[in-house]
């Protein structure tokens, strides 16, 4: 079994804390949901996981299976068995995924991979065309096509664990219930999965054993997927100060809110300087 284990994590972006006192565990075959109000920290917490620069870790420890993370470059968290899809899926022109992914393969084993086969397969399962799969890695797709791509690449990869930032952001109906449906049968075969979203429908098709929410840095309470309807009914009041910090809570399963996240520091560019 793999665990990814964070106790007590602070972390700060230059001379601002972002998150304090995190603690928070995933295992094999376990889905945790973060939820959380705009500019909570949530994609902070995902960034930390994979290395992003810029991202400071102040206090105490982020591990997989007992190994130290806060030193590892971002491919080598990769390598020991992390993946992160990302909100806004970065496009890499010149690249295929095919390519991306057999050069990723050929780092961490030495067994030989059909790679074009099983993005082949995988791709149907999940409705994307396969004419996209030699296309240069997420350009020129819609951003439905992009979160297609990355599940897809997620079961080529087949990580111990997920890390999904907003996996459902920018899906239809229809999208989302393929996506999410792959990922679960996925934790069956033993993947492990910390889901960021704000929204309950996704839950639909991936269900948490456990519901995280996330205010100003800390996770503030943790519960059951009825945590998650309750927020969907009652919205973020119950573990905020005052209703002004609930302000842009988007948890009703009708369309995204248009309110932009506040916090500076969660970049929609994933290779952006945090500080910029």
């Amino acid at each position: 079994m793999t665990t990814l284990s964070m106790k007590n994590l602070g972390v700060a972006v230059g001379d601002k804390q972002i998150l304090d006192g995190l603690d928070l565990e995933v295992s094999s075959g376990e889905v945790h949901a973060v939820m959380g109000p705009n500019g909570a920290g949530k994609s902070t917490l995902s960034n930390v996981i994979m290395g992003k620069a810029g991202y400071q870790i102040t206090g105490g420890s982020l591990e997989l299976d007992g190994q130290d993370l806060s030193a590892l470059p971002t491919w080598a968290r990769a390598q020991a068995g992390l993946f992160l899809a990302m909100q806004y899926p970065t496009e890499v022109p010149g690249v295929s995924v095919r390519e991306t992914l057999e050069l990723a393969l050929a780092e961490r084993t030495n067994e030989e991979i059909d790679v074009q086969s099983r993005l082949i397969e995988e791709a149907e399962k999940i409705g994307l065309s396969s004419e996209l799969l030699d296309r240069a890695l997420n350009v020129d797709m819609s951003g439905g096509e992009k979160k297609r791509n990355e599940t897809a690449q997620l079961a080529v990869l087949a990580p111990q664990i997920a890390v999904l930032d907003e996996l459902d952001s920018g899906l239809d109906i229809d999208a989302l219930r393929a996506c999410a449906e792959r990922v679960e049968s996925m934790t069956e075969q033993g993947l492990g999965v910390l889901c960021i979203t704000h929204y309950h429908r996704l839950l639909d098709y991936l269900p948490a054993d456990r519901v995280h929410i996330l205010v100003d840095g800390r996770i503030v309470e943790s519960g059951g997927p009825e945590l998650a309807i309750e927020l969907e009914a009652n919205g973020y009041s119950r573990f905020t100060e005052s209703e002004s910090d609930a302000e842009g809570v988007s948890v009703a399963i009708g369309g995204r809110s248009q309110q932009p996240n506040t916090l500076a520091t969660e970049s929609d560019d994933p290779f952006a300087d945090p500080l910029a």
